[in-house]
């Protein structure tokens, strides 16, 4: 949980050409209260980002997962939640839950801002071209 500490950036693996998945530590704590123009939650993104980039991201649905999924568009200076992983793929996020308890979370503040978003974390990863039965999949909740 981020707790206003500087930002570091703790990891960086390559999914593609142009993309890379970056986990990070500390920040403030924020979270998009909507989804941005192009995330992954959306079903009118699809292909935005390739498939690698969903395998290495999977551990945010799996069960009690510690990693949050944070929007690409906020950055790893300045991270924040993102909007479409706190509607469809944090139920099951032990992070997430954690800050709902303690109130950094308002999810009364997020909305899918007219967008039909993916189902699942599952879902936006097979519509990106993971292949459903990618073992990568298996431990994600839906």
């Amino acid at each position: 949980m981020s707790n206003g500490k500087k930002v570091s950036v703790v990891n960086v693996r390559r999914a593609g050409r142009d993309h890379a998945v970056v986990t990070v530590h500390g920040g403030t704590g924020a979270y998009r209260r909507k989804p941005c123009s192009d995330c992954p939650w959306r079903k009118d993104a699809i292909g935005e980002f390739p498939a690698q980039a969903f395998r290495l991201s999977a551990k945010t649905a799996y069960d009690m997962s510690d990693d949050a999924f944070a929007c690409h568009q906020s950055g790893k200076k300045r991270p924040a939640t993102c909007a479409g992983f706190l509607l469809r793929g944090a139920y099951h996020n032990k992070r997430i839950r954690v800050r709902q308890i303690f109130g950094t979370l308002d999810m009364s503040q997020v909305h899918d801002g007219g967008h039909e978003l993916h189902e699942s974390y599952r879902a936006m990863a097979v519509a990106n071209g993971v292949a459903p039965d990618d073992p990568v999949l298996a431990p994600c909740r839906d």
